[in-house]
């Protein structure tokens, strides 16, 4: 009876040491996870952190075995290279699912920004990458519906146009333009690549006890299950109605959100722990906020932040979270530290990070900050928008 026991129990272990998808948005017994932040169209910088994290190899194709791979979101705008990512990604994650591996890509709100024609940061590469053979063609039969349709609606604007309004119209759309607005946007097309891209990514998961998500989930929302607050990205994404944005445009969203990363107002510790509570997990990662170079654990390591800037407009600083049975570790490429696992810890493992990339003058700013007391320095990363969140809410019970 003592062996059978025996033998139960070892087959239990061995069946909790698998990794077992509990539903869309919950997984158990994922032995290694590396998660990256915001890419902002850099694929040179995104290829080397799935590089420097043993994800893929020298021809990008992955080799990390069952690893779950999170990407919290933003990968389009200031860079052009959001396409080829995507591409990428798509390969990975087929690659990936043969060998007992996952990709999860996360909702960020650029993504949302570019489905609903928030283009305030989209950089000409990015239309380029969508531009063919064909794409004056299209430009000229959208300036023609575009000449009609003044005519119709402001007839007198109309007859006073500028002799140089097209030269200046086609500034404003470059080639590409049109076919990037037809595979982003569902009032230009309901079946658009990265529009049918987004309306695939969640907006938030859990992994074992880590919560993922792109900005945060703060007081407004800590009330939402994860599959909620998806459901209710993805209705006002297909709805396609700017006057009715709801959580993609929500400064309190978990898209846009900062009182995590310690944006004044900063999420008070009590909600924070009851949000993680009620969801059964133990830290919280985040992107959404740069650090500046450094994957930043904050409120004893109940909240990591990860958008560590690695897109050239940010400095290029390439950086990833690994989470193992071992613990929690920061990788760049100078090296591997393991996570301080309380804020007493985190000046010594500053000056670690800085000795890996000692020209990096923002790290020697938060660890100047870190010395003066100023421990939660965040750097709003220039979004219009999140720059302030509502009084916390009095329960963060999970509703469904």
């Amino acid at each position: 009876m003592r062996h059978l026991i025996f033998a139960l129990l070892l087959l239990a272990g061995a069946a909790g040491a698998a990794p077992r998808q509990v539903d869309e948005f919950h997984w158990d017994g994922v032995e290694r996870i590396v998660a990256i932040g915001d890419l902002h169209g850099d694929y040179d910088s995104y290829i080397a952190a799935l590089r420097g994290a043993g994800i893929v190899d020298a021809k990008g194709r992955w080799i990390a075995g069952a690893t779950h791979l999170v990407q919290t979101g933003d990968i389009p705008d200031r860079g052009p290279d959001t396409r080829r990512i995507v591409e990428h990604l798509r390969g990975l994650a087929a690659q990936a699912a043969k060998k007992g591996g996952r990709v999860h890509n996360l909702m960020g709100n650029h993504e949302a920004m570019n489905a609903t024609g928030d283009l305030r940061y989209v950089v000409p590469g990015e239309y380029a990458a969508f531009a063919d053979a064909k794409s004056a063609e299209r430009r000229d039969r959208y300036y023609a519906t575009v000449l009609a349709r003044l005519a119709k609606d402001d007839p007198a604007r109309f007859a006073t146009l500028p002799a140089d309004f097209r030269a200046t119209w086609n500034d404003e759309h470059p080639l590409g333009w049109v076919e990037h607005r037809a595979a982003w946007d569902p009032r230009w097309n309901a079946k658009g690549e990265m529009l049918l891209w987004t309306l695939q990514e969640p907006v938030a998961i859990q992994l074992n006890d880590l919560l993922f998500v792109h900005g945060g989930i703060g007081p407004a929302y800590c009330g939402n299950d994860l599959a909620s607050m998806t459901r209710m990205a993805h209705d006002a994404l297909r709805r396609a109605d700017p006057a009715t944005p709801g959580i993609l445009e929500d400064e309190a969203g978990p898209l846009w959100y900062r009182g995590l990363a310690g944006l004044a107002p900063a999420t008070p510790v009590a909600i924070v722990d009851a949000m993680l509570a009620g969801h059964g997990a133990h830290r919280i990662v985040i992107g959404h906020t740069p650090t500046g170079g450094v994957v930043w654990p904050r409120l004893d390591g109940r909240v990591v932040m990860i958008d560590t800037g690695m897109s050239a407009v940010y400095g290029g600083h390439v950086g990833w979270l690994e989470a193992t049975k071992d613990g929690l570790f920061a990788g760049y490429p100078g090296g591997r530290l393991a996570l301080p696992k309380d804020d007493a810890a985190r000046a010594a493992y500053l000056d670690a990070v800085i000795a890996l990339e000692p020209g990096n003058a923002a790290l020697v700013k938060r660890r100047d900050a870190l010395r003066a007391g100023n421990a939660e320095l965040v750097a709003d990363d220039g979004d219009a928008g999140a720059l302030s969140t509502p009084a916390p809410a009095p329960t963060c019970g999970i509703s469904r």
